[in-house]
């Protein structure tokens, strides 16, 4: 029984530190539990206007601030905003960067879209079910099992009761390109897609693999037919719709956020481990090593004192 209780007391000393360890890492300044993740400048520049005052740090992909959101409740959320850059390659770097940063509990992209002339209608939110990178050109092995790889089904099984906003439920290609007319009717009848966008599917993927819940919200804000796209070479058609769809996601933000269903955890759970791990890695141990090393201790101590 006493070895048994020296075990526990080293595991919560190896929490304890792990914990302060959590306190000392660049969260301590604020510890947002959310994040959302911007990609294009047009969309960020709404959010800059939306929040005048914040005090804007930047990273390497683009500015980012944490602001505290009031929620339909009265009760307060904080939440970093992070502008993630364009494009899939940016997209997935920068949902790394906040993922290993911040660590937060949910990542929420708030963006645009390009929607499927006739299937979608403009001014629509999307919530993205699925994700798919389509501009995947496999020419030596299985084309289809390729872009199958980066498929990425979304989980939103956590948000708690029905949508609070009217959205259209439906997948989202992408691709690092504006969506060629000619690929809609493929896109459409494959994929079962209505609008595209350019770094949806990259945030999504990264999200999967690190266990993390997502949320993507896109807003049509321009359709493309067989003769061509709204916004195609008149981009302020593009940046005028962009304004009103950001507005509109960012209003929302609060009713969203509310339906996070541990919303309302303890403030240090989602950093605790984290923090033990990098505490145990200072010192140059994984917690596997560490538990081996405290066990191995206690039963030297058996053996030898009894």
């Amino acid at each position: 029984m006493r070895s048994g209780n020296k075990i526990l007391q080293a595991l919560f000393v190896l929490l304890c530190c792990g914990w302060c360890q959590a306190a000392d890492a660049p969260l301590q300044e604020n510890h947002p539990a959310e994040a959302v993740l911007v990609s294009a400048d047009a969309e960020w520049a709404v959010v800059k206007t939306a929040h005048p005052e914040a005090k804007y740090d930047r990273s390497p992909f683009g500015e980012y601030f944490v602001s505290d959101i009031k929620l339909p409740d009265g009760s307060s959320c904080q939440v970093l905003f992070f502008h993630g850059g364009w494009g899939k390659v940016s997209a997935a770097a920068s949902t790394q960067y906040v993922i290993d940063r911040w660590n937060p509990r949910c990542l929420i992209n708030l963006g645009t879209c390009g929607g499927f002339a006739g299937s979608v209608e403009r001014g629509t939110i999307v919530l993205a079910e699925r994700t798919i990178i389509h501009d995947i050109i496999e020419r030596m092995g299985n084309a289809e099992a390729a872009i199958n790889d980066y498929i990425t089904d979304i989980d939103l099984g956590w948000l708690e009761g029905s949508p609070p906003v009217k959205v259209l439920r439906a997948p989202l290609v992408s691709a690092d390109q504006d969506l060629d007319p000619k690929a809609i009717p493929a896109l459409w009848t494959t994929y079962n897609a209505v609008a595209a966008d350019w770094e949806s599917g990259a945030i999504a993927y990264v999200a999967r693999k690190n266990h993390k819940r997502i949320l993507i919200l896109r807003g049509v804000t321009d359709l493309v037919g067989p003769k061509g796209g709204e916004a195609y070479g008149k981009i302020e058609v593009f940046e005028r719709a962009t304004k009103t769809i950001m507005k509109r996601l960012l209003a929302d933000l609060p009713a969203w956020l509310s339906r996070i269903s541990d919303r309302r955890d303890t403030h240090y759970a989602p950093f605790l481990l984290p923090g033990l791990a990098h505490y145990l890695r200072r010192i140059g141990l994984d917690l596997p090593q560490a538990l081996f090393f405290s066990l191995r201790l206690e039963l030297v101590d058996l053996v030898v004192f009894g």
